[in-house]
């Protein structure tokens, strides 16, 4: 049981950090690939909140850094592909290319409720946290067997 604890909170913990790598991670630790894939969808979903809760300063330094005005503007390519995809192709994507800090604070900046990122965020992991633990459950097949 201490070392099922300890590995979920390992996957946790990495789904914070590394979310391509927490799913294998656990599995790789004997756990069941469900049970890794909802250790790895809980922190990825954690730490996407964490960032919501800062949300209001990082919004502002993001649109004072990088100059972004809350005013579409239709003429520019980020503007376009935002209106066509918007919070939740950001949600869908972010677990395979920005991760949840990058994402949450997108979103934010451009001025998406709070409310809205994290259901996007959270909802946009599932997919993947699926896909992971099936992949992952079938490598662990082609593995050698310990005698």
């Amino acid at each position: 049981m201490k070392a099922t604890l300890s590995s979920i909170f390992a996957v946790f913990s990495l789904g914070i950090v590394y979310f391509l790598a927490a799913i294998p991670t656990g599995v790789a630790l004997k756990l069941h690939p469900a049970t890794a894939a909802v250790a790895a969808w809980a922190g990825y979903t954690a730490i996407a909140a964490a960032m919501l809760l800062i949300g209001t300063p990082a919004r502002e330094w993001l649109q004072r850094k990088f100059k972004i005005s809350l005013e579409p503007n239709p003429q520019k390519v980020f503007w376009r592909v935002w209106g066509r995809f918007g919070i939740q192709g950001l949600g869908l994507l972010a677990p395979v290319t920005t991760g949840p800090y990058i994402a949450a604070l997108i979103a934010l900046a451009l001025g998406t409720q709070p409310r809205k990122v994290i259901i996007w965020i959270a909802v946009g992991a599932i997919p993947w946290c699926i896909l992971f633990a099936i992949l992952s459950a079938a490598g662990i097949q082609f593995l050698p067997k310990p005698e």
